[in-house]
């Protein structure tokens, strides 16, 4: 069994010595070192990390903690950081519509105990999907969306996140569009998938537009939602190769496979502390 950790996120602009004294702090308190990623960004000179080191053999509570990484990365507008206790299960909510590949894939993995993960709740804006739910466990509760409720349904469904305490939401294959008061809700915190095509081929129909102009790729992108619709910070993509022999049958299969793929990365990332996010791009450590 993996020991019980802590994981520090964090980013700053480059300072000599920053990732020295990071390690030094682990050690000073009697931490073990488990995993150390840096990256630096030469052209902005900025740096990036996830330090993560073992619980059990570091002295002093989380507060002690704390402090001493706010003295090595002080608050400025240009620096972020977290503590994570591994020991804190995430629980995330999945919005999801109608079809049911990525939420049978993310409930699961989830399930099976493949990820330290709980999914307590399902979102829907249609009812097809409450069996799926049911099937692992998970509460269903859908809500039909309309331009002249869906302010008044999202208050609902915000509502409703607190009282489960949902840490992060993910949109698998959710065919709604979030308004900015949802999004500012939960800042970085909800993942989206989508197939590969946009914005080249938008609408309800992408793959058979897609193959009628003979694409020779097909793939998926997962982002976090930004206010503006699909542009935000990319955590993951994927793509397959495909051909003329291919039906519009085969592309749906296949468009479906890599977005279960790329989506199981994205969320794997999120609740594992892997993804800074900084200046609307991704540094993702694996």
């Amino acid at each position: 069994m993996k020991p019980r950790s802590v994981i520090l996120l964090a980013h700053c602009p480059l300072r000599p010595g920053i990732a020295a004294r990071l390690t030094e702090l682990v050690h000073s308190r009697g931490g073990t070192i488990l995993s150390h990623d840096q990256y630096v960004d030469a052209e902005i000179h900025h740096y990036y990390t996830r330090l993560e080191w073992e619980a059990a053999a570091a002295s002093g509570g989380s507060e002690e903690a704390r402090d001493a990484v706010a003295s090595l990365i002080p608050a400025e507008a240009d620096a972020e950081w977290s503590l994570s206790d591994s020991s804190e299960v995430p629980r995330m909510a999945i919005f999801a519509s109608k079809d049911p590949a990525c939420l049978y894939d993310l409930l699961a993995r989830c399930h099976s105990g493949e990820w330290a993960l709980e999914a307590p709740l399902v979102i829907g804006n249609h009812p097809e999907l409450a069996e799926a739910a049911a099937r692992f466990g998970a509460e269903f509760q859908a809500f039909s969306i309309t331009d002249e409720n869906r302010k008044g349904a999202e208050a609902r469904q915000l509502e409703l996140l607190r009282a489960r305490r949902i840490d992060f939401v993910v949109l698998a294959r959710y065919m709604q569009i979030l308004s900015g008061d949802f999004v500012r809700a939960y800042p970085n915190r909800i993942l989206n998938i989508h197939h590969g095509f946009l914005p080249a081929f938008p609408g309800s129909r992408p793959y058979r537009a897609a193959r009628e102009r003979g694409v020779k790729i097909i793939g998926a992108s997962c982002h976090y939602v930004t206010e503006e619709l699909d542009t935000g910070p990319i955590i993951e993509q994927d793509i397959l190769r495909v051909g003329h022999r291919h039906s519009v049958e085969d592309l749906v299969r296949l468009g479906r496979d890599v977005e279960k793929v790329v989506l199981a990365r994205a969320v794997r990332c999120h609740f594992q502390r892997r993804v800074v996010v900084h200046r609307g791009r991704t540094v993702v450590f694996d």
